[in-house]
């Protein structure tokens, strides 16, 4: 055990994955809940934007348009408070790749299309290439909820707009600029090894915790990846710096 585990959820270290959700047939939802407020002003602006952007009414155009929105205009920074609301995240104008995949779902529960997500526990080497001189306090296991979107049929988010690898370019290192956020909207990032080759990250996935139908179910059952006073200390610090 390394000695920022000490810092993460004690029902997630003794051992890792005893606590879960749901199956696969766990419904969706379109539910605000106080991380996803879609009812908010600042993301029914989001979507009003978006719905022009898109000019079709065709909810996956939307979505697409209101991915292209989140990636330009909320700054990928290190946060790591995942029960902030969505809307606060588009105010200040950057949030972490998580917190921004959560403004995504927002986005698809209010234009009509439920979402739902996968906890999964991913080894804490897959950041070592974001985090080169921090390698030895990084947790060894990071909590990673992962929507769904029910556009006919479920789809996880980084085959929301294709199929694994259909939009090309390289696989995700997980370094510079480019997060798991903007990896998902070009479907580079395969986390059950369903496209064998280099979109295939099925190796960093240590623990599935199942499916929730509201992300605020799971970190409350799961806790974050951090336990509360180090989020309180750390969050304020890091969602300062800009990934890169």
């Amino acid at each position: 055990m390394k000695a920022t585990d000490l810092l993460t959820p004690w029902y997630r270290r003794f051992p890792f994955g005893n606590a879960s959700g749901n199956g696969a047939d766990e419904p969706g939802s379109l539910s605000p809940t106080p991380i996803l407020d879609h009812r908010s002003s600042e993301i029914m602006r989001l979507v009003d934007r978006a719905r022009h952007l898109a000019r079709s009414p065709q909810p996956i155009h939307v979505l697409e348009a209101a991915h292209s929105l989140i990636a330009h205009e909320v700054k990928a920074v290190y946060a790591l408070e995942e029960r902030t609301a969505a809307s606060r995240i588009v105010a200040r104008g950057s949030g972490s790749c998580s917190q921004r995949l959560a403004v995504m779902e927002c986005a698809a529960r209010a234009v009509g299309v439920p979402t739902r997500v996968r906890a999964l526990l991913i080894d804490g080497t897959f950041w070592h290439p974001r985090f080169p001189h921090l390698k030895a306090a990084l947790p060894s296991g990071v909590l990673l909820v992962w929507p769904e979107f029910d556009v006919d049929g479920w789809r996880s988010a980084s085959e929301l707009f294709g199929s694994i690898g259909c939009r090309g370019g390289d696989p995700f290192s997980n370094q510079g600029s480019e997060t798991l956020f903007e990896a998902a909207g070009r479907c580079a990032v395969d986390w059950d090894g369903k496209a064998t080759g280099p979109f295939d990250l099925s190796q960093y996935v240590r623990a599935d915790h199942g499916y929730f139908t509201h992300r605020d179910d799971a970190f409350r059952l799961l806790g974050q990846t951090l336990c509360t006073p180090s989020r309180a200390v750390a969050d304020p610090v890091l969602r300062r710096f800009a990934a890169a």
